[in-house]
């Protein structure tokens, strides 16, 4: 099972495009790192979760099975 793709501001003053714990892209900028996570997620049918600079989840994109019609 593929992991979901988290957008998170690097030790290294960058943006880390994350899966599974593990840094697999390293960018400047966050739309940078939002863009490869998307491209990333599309391919491996998963999720994008995308956290600010002070660490809080600020964004979700979903690229999986969505359950149809969605539920709530």
């Amino acid at each position: 099972m593929s992991k979901n793709k988290h957008v998170v501001k690097g030790k290294s003053g960058g943006w880390d495009v994350k899966s599974g714990g593990v840094a697999v892209a390293i960018q400047t900028t966050q739309k940078d790192a939002i863009q490869v996570a998307n491209t990333l997620a599309k391919i491996d049918r998963t999720e994008v979760v995308i956290n600010g600079r002070d660490g809080k989840i600020r964004d979700k994109n979903s690229f999986g099975k969505d359950p149809y019609p969605p539920k709530g």
